[in-house]
């Protein structure tokens, strides 16, 4: 299997369990592993081929900057979804951490979805 990789986008939501996590936005780093076989691409050198990695980037910022969720797991659930739209793509790994919660540590949560 080939993986197309995108790490450490970062984008702010309201996204939290707590009031004070639902009031103002906080960061949100957001990394894909996307199962997608890059042969034909590999072959050919044309974007049509392949994932194009602004059009993830794009579906990843719509679902956090949209409808706000108590739980990464849920984020983490819609982003998955919105990337497997693309009946090419066969898996996407979605990492989520929120980077501002504590100031020791940091919490998230990673998962895998396929199209199979």
């Amino acid at each position: 299997m080939d993986y197309i990789h995108i790490d450490n986008l970062r984008f702010n939501g309201k996204h939290g369990v707590y009031d004070n996590e639902r009031r103002g936005e906080q960061e949100f780093l957001v990394s894909l592993k996307i199962g997608f076989n890059t042969k034909k691409a590999g072959k050919s050198d044309n974007l049509n081929d392949t994932l194009d990695y602004q059009e993830a980037k794009n579906a990843v910022a719509d679902v956090i900057s949209g409808e706000s969720h108590y739980l990464v797991e849920r984020l983490a659930e819609d982003i998955a979804q919105a990337i497997l739209e693309d009946t090419r793509i066969v898996s996407v790994e979605v990492t989520i951490k929120k980077t501002a919660v504590w100031d020791n540590g940091v919490p998230g949560v990673t998962i895998v979805r396929s199209n199979i």
